[in-house]
């Protein structure tokens, strides 16, 4: 039997319930538990036969969730004209647009400073993107 087994505690709280309340129930046989020791244990069965709905599992509901990883970088460059943080401005922000259905957005903000001749991009997203964009202003600034 690998089946999760609810203390009157967590029962209560995923039912939002006082623990006395739950322990009545048990009692009186409206809920049926089973009692290890001095305390009280539910099943997942017996708890979803006394609710009428399935219970999540938290502990699968957590590993079956995707895994989401976000990357935030600044990337400062300086001295840099005009004319190539516009080829970079426009590269990144175009790239950040066109991205395949079901990825993670991917954010671009850009800053060019002509006074001081810098360039500061900042992007937000997972890290692969995050790479490539990098990597495609590594080979702009490259040339």
């Amino acid at each position: 039997m690998n089946e999760r087994l609810y203390s009157v505690e967590e029962v209560a709280e995923r039912l939002g319930l006082h623990v006395r309340t739950v322990r009545n129930y048990v009692r009186d046989g409206k809920l049926h538990a089973v009692r290890i020791g001095k305390q009280y244990r539910i099943t997942q069965a017996d708890l979803e036969a006394f609710t009428g709905l399935p219970v999540p599992d938290p502990l699968r509901d957590t590993v079956a969730r995707t895994r989401h990883a976000e990357v935030s970088s600044i990337l400062e460059i300086d001295a840099i004209d005009p004319v190539t943080a516009d080829r970079v401005i426009v590269l990144l922000t175009g790239a950040a647009q066109t991205q395949g259905p079901g990825a993670q957005p991917l954010r671009v903000q850009t800053m060019y400073d002509r006074e001081r001749a810098r360039l500061k991009v900042i992007i937000v997203g997972g890290p692969a993107d995050t790479a490539r964009l990098l990597e495609y202003t590594e080979g702009v600034l490259s040339s």
